[in-house]
């Protein structure tokens, strides 16, 4: 591929026939506007997108998106690596609020009770995306990262809202303090990246899994082999958008309207047919979120 490609959007897929949503998008990391990325979704039949917060400034973002906008839906959290961040100080600059100081515990609390605040709202349907990252943090941040996380599913569950989960290498001490804690009645494992073992776990469990467009890379048949033993009213599709856009367009910009490129990939692994994946992922993703 020709390096100026990657700055081509890619092109509109076919429309699905039975709508669905994107379960798990980041219009505000996107360069669209939000009318535009929803007007776009909705000519190829995503007609609902679930807007998801991971610090403080963008899940009031995505609380007032899902407020001026029937067809977003919010979810709010402290990202696991924004909980290390607000801990133990930025010096780098990784997060998109620039070079921060070490705020200790009390800005972690301070920083959970506004997400508390905001999870009360009708239009939020989820707490997350909130879990475990061992790939981004180090061993120095697992203690805030694990607080964080306790913290948010007790919250889910004192709102009845869907968790929504973003484990990184990290699946054993998920899956261990969801049980520890308690599970909220809906789970979302978003961008799904275990094994068909996991799934099974996952699946005896009752939590959702959502699959990426990293399920179209060639390196991703564990994840294939995941999708096709998960059962197919557990099973959720999202992009992650602007992240992990699907084969043959990786590389450049995701966004929800590739939604259908990866459901096409998926009803190819599950042997059901699109329409039929298509309309349990709509019923799927309206059952975990509430709508």
């Amino acid at each position: 591929m020709a390096p100026q490609d990657k700055n081509t959007p890619p092109p509109l897929p076919e429309p699905l026939r039975v709508a669905v949503a994107d379960s798990h998008t980041h219009l505000d990391m996107q360069e669209s506007t939000v009318e535009e990325a929803l007007t776009k979704a909705a000519s190829v039949g995503v007609t609902t997108v679930v807007q998801v917060g991971c610090d403080l400034a963008g899940s009031r973002w995505a609380a007032e998106t899902a407020a001026a906008h029937d067809s977003v839906h919010a979810t709010v959290a402290l990202h696991p690596n924004e909980a290390p961040r607000i801990v133990l100080g930025d010096p780098d600059g990784w997060s998109r609020q620039g070079a921060r100081e070490p705020g200790g515990d009390s800005a972690l609390d301070a920083a959970l009770a506004e997400i508390d605040r905001l999870a009360a709202l009708p239009q939020v349907r989820g707490v997350g995306e909130t879990g475990l990252d061992y790939f981004r943090t180090g061993p120095e941040g697992m203690a805030a990262q694990e607080a964080s996380f306790r913290a948010h599913i007790e919250i889910a569950k004192r709102h009845g809202k869907a968790l929504v989960i973003h484990d990184r290498e990290a699946h054993d001490d998920v899956l261990r303090i969801l049980r520890e804690e308690g599970a909220p009645d809906r789970v979302v494992f978003h961008c799904y990246s275990g094994d068909a073992e996991m799934a099974k776990i996952c699946a005896a469990a009752g939590y959702f899994m959502s699959f990426a467009g990293n399920v179209t890379f060639k390196n991703a048949q564990p994840l294939r082999d995941a999708l096709a033993v998960a059962p197919p009213e557990l099973v959720l599709v999202e992009t992650d958008a602007p992240f992990l856009t699907p084969a043959p367009y990786r590389g450049r910009a995701n966004a929800p309207y590739l939604i259908p490129v990866t459901l096409r990939a998926m009803a190819e692994v599950t042997a059901l047919t699109e329409d039929a994946l298509a309309t349990a992922i709509a019923a799927n993703t309206a059952r975990a979120f509430g709508y």
